[in-house]
């Protein structure tokens, strides 16, 4: 080994050569060659950065196309169905009275919005006369958002506006007023409420109020208390009840279930509905009518009020899985399951 290097011989004229290369600067500087070595290190490392981003771009495109297009077309079909529906709805709704269209156009929305949101129905729509007065007693909700559906559903149907009756805390709101008169809410005693009846017109009411929708649960117990204000109304005016109840409302939205006692005394305090709510949850929500209890002048306000509770009572039983589950109130929006018996 070591004497191959010692015979290996020496040209002086390659090391002249070289000598008056470097005294001409015929070779490049270290520093500069660092820097040449450099740039084709920094050109071949953007070359592999710039390829890795077009691969990620193509992964972007790929995945939007099969996640995100599909949503975009369900929205855009339900957008040009609901142009569909309101242009139908209100063909005509502005030629008559602005009022009656500014109406018909807020329930063709909200009609809309359960239909998209919440596959909403009613069954037993046969059960609301058409011409004849009636008082609806329906179950309250966290938010009770049925009522609204409902309401449209009725007016846009069967031409029949309903007045309801609201909490008084509703009415402190400012603006509220101008949107009640439009709609027909108010804050209802015994006697506007029966007035109204006489007028012959359709008026729903919730005995368990903002207490109900406060503190019930997915039990779907009626909370009247002594309530008999809507029972006084009903005798009075001498018109028939209609027992409703909504599936599945207590799956749309919830009240928070801690901290019961503490919200209870604060309610108690306030006189205000301060419980927290969540949900909005796209669950399966069908109304039920019951068949109408027709006036009996033999009753008390008492007995009316027992009568009228457990026929909203039967709506449960028959119509409502207990204890509700958020779930199972999905997977309803495709498949139907039928109620045991049992249960």
């Amino acid at each position: 080994m070591h004497g191959s290097h010692e015979n290996k011989k020496i040209n002086p004229k390659r090391i002249n050569r070289n000598i008056a290369n470097a005294s001409r600067g015929s070779y490049p500087h270290p520093h500069e060659m660092c820097i040449r070595h450099n740039t084709r290190l920094s050109r071949r490392v953007s070359g592999e950065l710039v390829g890795e981003k077009w691969k990620r771009s193509w992964a972007e495109l790929l995945r939007s196309l099969y996640c995100d297009l599909p949503s975009y077309c369900v929205g855009f079909s339900q957008y040009i169905h609901l142009s569909l529906y309101l242009r139908h709805r209100l063909r005509h709704a502005y030629e008559t009275d602005f009022w009656d269209g500014a109406r018909k156009t807020v329930a063709a929305v909200w009609d809309a919005h359960g239909w998209i949101w919440h596959g909403y129905e009613v069954r037993g729509m046969e059960n609301i006369p058409d011409d004849a007065p009636a008082l609806i007693i329906y179950y309250h909700g966290a938010i009770p958002i049925d009522i609204y559906y409902f309401m449209s559903k009725t007016f846009l149907y069967k031409n029949r506006l309903i007045h309801t009756v609201a909490d008084r805390f509703l009415f402190k709101i400012p603006g509220f007023s101008i949107i009640s008169e439009a709609v027909k809410v108010i804050p209802g005693t015994v006697q506007t409420c029966s007035n109204i009846l006489k007028e012959n017109s359709l008026l729903a009411i919730s005995p368990g109020g903002v207490y109900e929708a406060q503190f019930g649960n997915a039990y779907y117990k009626l909370m009247w208390k002594k309530r008999l204000g809507f029972a006084k109304v009903a005798l009075d005016a001498k018109v028939s009840v209609i027992p409703m109840f909504t599936q599945n409302l207590r799956e749309a939205f919830r009240s928070v279930g801690f901290g019961r006692r503490f919200w209870l005394k604060l309610y108690q305090l306030t006189r205000f509905p301060l419980v927290p709510i969540y949900g909005g949850f796209p669950v399966k929500l069908c109304t039920h009518i019951g068949k109408p209890i027709p006036y009996n002048a033999s009753l008390t306000p008492e007995q009316l009020q027992m009568k009228v509770a457990r026929a909203i009572e039967e709506l449960i039983e028959e119509h409502q899985r207990i204890p509700g589950s958020i779930m199972r109130a999905l997977v309803e929006r495709v498949y139907q399951m039928p109620k045991k018996k049992s249960e």
